[in-house]
């Protein structure tokens, strides 16, 4: 999927605080923007690691598109240009928190499944990240985190400064996405100051797996005006 990308750039994929190994075991962040700010440092810290002063940002929905946001208002200049994907958290919270209401291997798949646009076509994808995606899940202090990441901040946390990430911004948004709905990227882009919004056919939350081939192209394009 990602070959076109890593044949033209050096692609890093950083393991986000919530996910995989990086649960955090106390001091938890507490909603979603202390959880975008959270990773927002992770991702600075990382950048200092690796001596990059300056990067091209993808960013994938409620943690990697919100992580990507509050970074681009804390460190402007750390970011050249940036591809958000699915209103990169920017919509109205779910009504019920998923899977852990019901936190068996069939609610996870169904929570993946919608994901996609058609499950059908990502079968065997769907089938391996269930199983990861469930052992993470039930994880010691994985519960805890991921519903920590759903309380409110209103009043605690402020929002991110819109108006003034001037950064290039390419807004991704799956047509059929079944999580977030396209009108929550159009609020998006209308609120940055240098932001453009494509909607890509046939695609659902997970454009880069729907239509790997459209996504690699119109992300290189961009990155590389």
């Amino acid at each position: 999927m990602w070959e076109p990308l890593s044949d033209r750039f050096t692609c890093i994929a950083p393991d986000l605080l919530g996910f995989g190994t990086r649960i955090p075991r106390a001091h938890l962040p507490r909603g979603p923007r202390a959880w975008s700010r959270a990773r927002a440092h992770q991702l600075l810290e990382l950048l200092d690691q690796l001596d990059l002063d300056r990067v091209h940002l993808v960013g994938n929905s409620a943690a990697g598109g919100a992580a990507g946001l509050a970074l681009m208002a804390m460190a402007p200049g750390r970011v050249s240009r940036a591809v958000l994907m699915g209103g990169a958290g920017t919509g109205p919270q779910p009504v019920d928190i998923p899977f852990y209401g019901d936190p068996t291997r069939a609610s996870m798949r169904k929570t993946l499944a919608r994901l996609v646009a058609d499950q059908r076509d990502h079968l065997r994808l769907i089938e391996e990240l269930t199983d990861l995606r469930w052992r993470q899940a039930l994880a010691p202090g994985a519960e805890q985190a991921f519903r920590a990441m759903f309380d409110s901040d209103e009043g605690v946390e402020r929002s991110p400064d819109f108006a003034g990430i001037t950064t290039p911004v390419l807004a991704l948004h799956g047509e059929l996405d079944r999580v977030s709905p396209i009108e929550v990227s159009e609020r998006l882009v209308r609120r940055l100051p240098n932001a453009r919004l494509m909607v890509v056919a046939a695609a659902g939350h997970w454009v880069h797996v729907d239509r790997p081939h459209e996504f690699c192209t119109e992300v290189e394009e961009f990155l590389s005006t």
